[in-house]
């Protein structure tokens, strides 16, 4: 039997030593915990060392003990904000409902925790919670006759098309922020000064689109952003159906 890393060991929250004696004040929970709190205020760069440190009124150094390393607790952190699938998820039996509950769960976990999507992916899942979600995903296609690696690729585009959703629209919208401006007005500016400088010979859709007066029209609001998430999921799950049917 392979040996277990001691990193793999804290995300499954498995015996790393001896527990004999008093139990410690201090314990990977607490830590990430704590993390976790900072980084949903602050973004993941605000949940440092010395700062966890400090809310646990401990020393930064007695934290590696629990954590083994600050990209050890970056993991813990992820696992531990995605948390458990919801029972929904889990009953759900049709392929279709299954998947789109999927990723519009995550996409809760996105807007609860947004620095989730700041981190690198380093791998396949490895954690509790993490392994948990991609069970779900391919439990949600456990009806089709999909092989291993098109449950695999579907639930990773669908994955995929959830995070960079949300990193767009995030990033749209501290991009407003920073001009003072709401979507609407936005895209106002955009169609007007578009108009300025375009040649409708050269490129003929766009001055179509702009003529259309869409831009222009589009309603301002999270109703928006969420219709059209949810019209990409569908163009998505189109696609899925395609190959899985329906």
């Amino acid at each position: 039997m392979a040996e277990i890393p001691d990193d793999l060991r804290r995300l499954w929250r498995l015996n790393t030593g001896s527990r004999l004696g008093r139990r410690a004040e201090l314990d990977t929970d607490r830590i990430v915990a704590v993390a976790v709190g900072l980084a949903d205020r602050d973004g993941a760069a605000g949940a440092t060392l010395p700062k966890i440190a400090t809310a646990l009124g401990v020393t930064p150094m007695s934290l590696y003990r629990h954590i083994g390393s600050k990209d050890e607790l970056i993991a813990l952190m992820a696992d531990a904000a995605f948390g458990p699938v919801p029972e929904s998820l889990i009953l759900e039996e049709l392929w279709r409902p299954a998947l789109r509950g999927w990723a519009l769960a995550q996409a809760d976990v996105f807007r609860r925790h947004a620095w989730l999507a700041q981190l690198p992916i380093s791998g396949p899942p490895r954690g509790p919670h993490a392994v948990a979600w991609m069970d779900a995903g391919l439990r949600a296609l456990r009806a089709t006759d999909l092989d291993w690696a098109a449950k695999i690729g579907v639930i990773t585009v669908v994955g995929g098309y959830v995070r960079q959703a949300f990193v767009t629209g995030r990033q749209l919208a501290e991009s407003w922020s920073a001009e003072g401006v709401n979507e609407a007005e936005s895209l106002r500016n955009y169609v007007g000064e578009l108009r300025e400088v375009l040649d409708a010979n050269r490129f003929q859709d766009i001055a179509a689109l702009l003529d259309s007066g869409l831009l222009e029209s589009i309603p301002e609001g999270p109703d928006s952003a969420d219709a059209d998430f949810r019209f990409g999921l569908e163009l998505i799950l189109d696609g899925v159906a395609v190959t899985a049917g329906p």
